[in-house]
């Protein structure tokens, strides 16, 4: 009898210890999963913080753009599949908008920009604000103040203009 309570116990005690380090490995995969998924998220957010970062700059450099136009420029930060509409209800391409910011009768003065938010999905980028627009429309000074919505698609890793919406306040 002594023999087989001894055997039974070892063979409790081996499966014990054998299941024990098991719930150990099990235990330090999922930490290990954890740490990557910790580490991935917060690559993440920087990269997100990075992108923000630089659709903010493209946002800036095309309120620059209205205000001192060129061509070369203009080409440089939009798409060539640009949908550029307007608070009226005018809807441009590419090549539409650039002719009328450089032809045009409106002359922007001064752009500045408020309540801006920024939302990044991957290569794709949606940007809001409130415009305030000080110009002259054909000699005769103009105010204006509109919401805009801006599309920008990561391409070359550049932010490039994919589309515009202006809306009445």
């Amino acid at each position: 009898m002594d023999t087989v309570q001894t055997r039974f116990k070892t063979n409790n005690y081996s499966s014990l210890v054998r299941n024990i380090k098991q719930a150990y490995k099990r235990v330090g995969i999922c930490l290990l999963f954890l740490t990557l998924l910790v580490f991935t998220s917060c690559n993440d957010s920087g990269n997100d913080a990075n992108a923000k970062k630089d659709i903010a700059a493209a946002v800036e450099t095309l309120n620059n753009a209205l205000v001192d136009p060129n061509e070369e420029l203009l080409k440089s930060i939009t798409l060539p599949q640009l949908t550029y509409c307007h608070s009226s209800g005018v809807v441009q391409n590419q090549h539409e908008f650039m002719d009328q910011l450089l032809h045009g009768d409106f002359d922007f003065i001064s752009v500045n920009t408020s309540d801006q938010s920024i939302h990044v999905s991957g290569d794709t980028a949606i940007v809001r604000h409130i415009m305030s627009i000080e110009g002259n429309n054909a000699g005769q000074p103009a105010s204006v103040r509109i919401g805009i919505m801006l599309v920008y698609q990561k391409q070359g890793g550049n932010w490039l203009l994919l589309a515009r919406q202006a809306y009445k306040l």
